[in-house]
């Protein structure tokens, strides 16, 4: 089987609004314009979106939101740095729901 995730997909992004135009051009609509400065610079979104990027493992979005880094100014040391803030995130997101199983752990013991 050859890779599931090919790079060149990307640029293919506009062919998911073939059949349901409108729903895409909504979806696109909503995303560009939250990439807008606002409260927040545009470098600062695309930072937590390279981060949020990496805690949903979703290769395309790596892809693009590193090349939009590169894009604001942002080196390797930005990169390296979001990426551990999400890891650290999703790593601890995972520990706290060892408290569930601590719950019901107690909760078979009695």
């Amino acid at each position: 089987m050859g890779d599931y995730y090919k790079e060149e997909d990307l640029g293919r992004f506009g062919e998911i609004g073939k059949f349901k135009s409108e729903l895409f051009k909504k979806f696109m609509d909503w995303y560009n314009t939250s990439l807008q400065p606002g409260a927040l610079t545009r470098r600062e979104k695309v930072l937590i979106g390279l981060g949020v990027a990496h805690a949903l493992q979703c290769p395309y979005c790596i892809d693009a939101f590193t090349k939009s880094c590169l894009e604001e100014g942002m080196g390797m040391e930005h990169i390296t740095e979001a990426v551990h803030v999400a890891s650290a995130v999703r790593g601890g997101a995972s520990l706290i729901h060892g408290i569930q199983a601590h719950n019901a752990a107690e909760k078979i013991s009695i």
